[in-house]
């Protein structure tokens, strides 16, 4: 990945002989001696390291954070499985290497992988394309997402991941429950918003493999003049569910030029483009593909509980910087943008 790192910050350092030791024991690579550390500043839940053995080769390790957080988040063992069961039917994962359960080793659970050669888009797009090029990468994006949706449970062996029907439902009660574990003083009065989307909760379209969190900067591209898709990233969310849910919780990353001053601020992928596609020609793109019909009226629901859904995370994550359990300057302005879309929930409630 042609993806900045940085110093490791102090509060997320580890024991790196520990780890190089504990993988030496448990993987099948020719990893002699200690590797050099970086750690990628994006992201803003579980913390992800280079590995950088003298002489090759760098993988990738995945740990949680640390602080307070909900029992069955940043699973590693999760994780690992997912994409392990995903490689032969859905190649477009990283090469498992190991999955460490014994929080001895670093003060936690921890995954390895192989590093997935590419560019990750992240404000920008990284790569030198027309608006034509452009264009298709996006229409390949999407693709990729119904080619996920698309997979077969049973050949995976993920028919168990999830709950089955009654997602939306669950994700409604659910979302809810975790804004109010996750209040702060400042934290506005979504009992609008919350009583809209409980009142206006659809009958799930299907159940399928869903990513939960699906962008452009959770994918690796090909650097080329006909840039392709060549891994996802992040399964940390990953689980069996609706896939409207799951395309509005992308759709709520999706960031228009013309978008009010505040939503282009808080763009953090390459969305605004020119050639990229609006939000409406992702969705009537993915129904077709998929054969759905949603009507605009329908859409709203999807529209709103992803934007509701990300005001959560980020409630989450402004929670643990208030509180003191993290000290990455980086988190300070979630409490702000939580606000903000607060407004713009309201605004898309109101035009119902």
């Amino acid at each position: 990945m042609t993806d900045p790192t940085t110093a490791v910050r102090d509060e997320d350092a580890f024991d790196v002989e520990a780890v190089a030791a504990w993988l030496r024991a448990h993987s099948d690579r020719d990893l002699a001696g200690t590797p050099a550390v970086r750690q990628f500043p994006g992201g803003a839940s579980n913390l992800t390291y280079l590995l950088s053995w003298p002489g090759g080769p760098d993988l990738i390790l995945r740990r949680p954070p640390a602080g307070v957080k909900a029992a069955s988040a940043h699973d590693m063992g999760r994780e690992f499985r997912i994409q392990s069961a995903l490689a032969p039917v859905f190649p477009l994962v990283p090469e498992m290497v190991a999955h460490c359960e014994d929080e001895d080793v670093i003060g936690s659970p921890f995954y390895v992988m192989t590093r997935a050669e590419g560019v990750i888009p992240r404000r920008e797009l990284g790569l030198d394309l027309t608006p034509e090029q452009t264009s298709e990468l996006c229409g390949n994006v999407w693709d990729v997402l119904v080619d996920l949706h698309s997979v077969d449970l049973d050949a995976a062996g993920l028919r168990d991941l999830g709950k089955g029907e009654g997602y939306v439902a669950r994700q409604v009660a659910g979302w809810t429950k975790r804004l109010e574990g996750a209040r702060t003083d400042d934290l506005g009065d979504w009992s609008d918003v919350t009583g809209w989307l409980d009142a206006e909760q659809p009958a799930d379209v299907g159940t399928v493999l869903i990513h939960n969190d699906f962008r452009l900067d959770n994918l690796v591209l090909t650097d080329d003049d006909a840039p392709r898709v060549t891994a996802v990233l992040d399964w940390e969310m990953a689980t069996l569910g609706d896939p409207l849910m799951d395309l509005g919780g992308s759709m709520a990353y999706w960031v228009h030029e013309d978008d009010d001053p505040f939503f282009r601020q808080f763009r953090r992928q390459p969305s605004n483009a020119p050639g990229m596609w609006r939000r409406e020609e992702v969705v009537a793109h993915y129904c077709d593909r998929m054969g759905l019909s949603v009507t605009d009226d329908q859409w709203r629901f999807y529209e709103v509980f992803g934007l509701f859904r990300l005001a959560v995370i980020a409630q989450q994550i402004w929670y643990r910087y208030a509180m003191g359990q993290t000290h990455n300057e980086a988190y300070a302005v979630f409490g702000p943008a939580v606000a903000q879309l607060e407004q713009r929930c309201r605004r898309i409630v109101g035009e119902a």
